[in-house]
C-alpha cells in the first residue's frame, strides 16, 4: 500500500503530512505561512504573490516527501471559496506541480477536523464524549458541537487574515468582536438550547497553537507539537499572551512566533477569547492536529476498504 500525502492548503498556511496507512503512522509533516488570503478582503481574489509562495511551498514538500512515490490528497478552504480568480488559481498550480486540490466547504472541513480531534484525544486517554471545537482559520472559523456519534457544525467567514486586513485595528477589533461574531452567538445558543450544554472546549489552528508554545516558553525555531496536545489555555492566558506579545519588540516577536505573524495573532486571539464567552468556558483544550490529520485518515480508511 502507497504511503498518501495529505495537503491542506488554508488561508493562511500550507500543512501536509505523510502517512503509513498500513502502520496508521506519521512519517513527516510540513507547515508553512504562505498568506493565501493575503489582500482578499480587498481584491476578491488570491494575489500573484501568494500563488507564488503556495508554488514554492509545494515544491519544497516534494523535495521532502515525494509526490512520485505517493498518492497525493490535497483540499483547500475559504480563500479560494471566496476569490473570483480560484479556477485559473488551481489551474495554474495542477500544471506547474501536478498536485489537483479540492476545494472543500464547511462541512467537509468540519468532518475532517473533528476526527483528527477525536484520534488525538484518543492517543491522549481523554475521553471526552460532549465537547466544542473550534477551528479558527485565516479567512473563516468553524464552531463543531460534538454529542457521543451526532455533532453540528457551521462555518463562519471570520478569520485572522480577513479581519486584520479589513480593520487593521486592534482595539476596534477588541470593542467590536461582539457584533462581528453575533451569528456565531446565535448559532452556539440554539445548538445548547436544543442539545444541551458541552463538557469541554477544544481548539486547534495556529493562534491556539501558538498561544499553547507561548505559554509552554518554546519558540518559533524550538514548536514541538507533541508538547502542544492537551495543553490547557485559560481567558488569564489569553490575556497575559497577548500583552506579552505586545510589549516584545520585532525582534523577540519574531523569535516567538515567526516572520510577520504578530498582527494576525493577536487578531486570532480576540476571536479566541470571545469564543470562550459565546460557548460559556473559561479554560480550552489545545490540539496541533486538523484537517490535514483528518484527511490523511480519511484516505487510510478508504484503502483499508477496498
Amino acid at each position: 500500500m502507497r504511503d498518501i500525502i495529505a495537503i491542506d492548503l488554508g488561508s493562511n498556511a500550507i500543512r501536509a503530512l505523510k502517512i503509513n496507512c498500513n502502520r496508521k503512522e506519521f512519517i513527516s509533516s510540513f507547515h508553512k505561512t504562505v498568506g493565501t488570503a493575503d489582500n482578499l478582503s480587498h481584491t476578491g481574489e488570491i494575489s500573484r504573490g501568494a500563488l507564488d509562495r503556495v508554488l514554492k511551498a509545494l515544491d519544497e514538500i516534494d523535495r521532502e516527501m515525494d509526490f512520485s512515490n505517493s498518492t497525493v490528497k490535497a483540499v483547500t478552504t475559504e480563500a479560494l471559496r471566496q476569490a473570483s480568480n480560484s479556477r485559473e488559481v488551481l489551474d495554474e498550480i495542477k500544471s506547474k506541480t501536478g498536485v489537483i486540490f479540492n476545494i472543500i466547504n464547511g462541512d467537509d472541513e468540519a468532518k475532517y477536523a473533528l476526527s483528527a480531534t477525536k484520534n488525538r484525544l484518543e492517543k491522549l486517554n481523554l475521553n471526552i464524549e460532549r465537547f466544542v471545537l473550534a477551528d479558527i482559520g485565516g479567512a473563516s472559523t468553524e464552531l463543531i458541537f460534538n454529542y457521543g456519534d451526532r455533532f453540528f457544525s457551521k462555518s463562519f467567514p471570520i478569520g485572522i487574515v480577513t479581519l486584520t486586513q479589513k480593520f487593521n485595528n486592534l482595539d476596534y477589533l477588541k470593542e467590536n468582536i461582539s457584533n462581528i461574531m453575533l451569528d456565531v452567538k446565535y448559532f452556539s445558543d440554539e445548538v445548547y438550547k436544543n442539545y444541551g450544554e458541552v463538557e469541554k472546549f477544544i481548539a486547534i489552528a495556529g493562534t491556539p497553537t501558538t498561544l499553547a508554545s507561548l505559554k509552554l516558553g518554546l519558540t518559533y525555531s524550538t514548536y514541538d507539537s507533541e508538547k502542544i496536545h492537551g495543553t490547557i489555555l485559560t481567558r488569564e492566558d489569553l490575556d497575559i499572551q497577548l500583552n506579552n506579545l505586545l510589549n516584545m519588540s520585532k525582534r523577540e516577536r519574531e523569535e516567538a512566533i515567526g516572520v510577520g505573524r504578530e498582527d494576525l495573532i493577536a487578531s486570532g486571539i480576540v476571536i479566541y477569547r470571545e469564543l470562550y464567552n459565546i460557548c460559556n468556558f473559561n479554560s480550552s483544550i489545545v490540539i496541533d492536529d486538523g484537517i490535514r490529520e483528518g484527511l490523511a485518515l480519511s484516505e487510510c480508511a478508504k484503502l483499508s476498504e477496498r
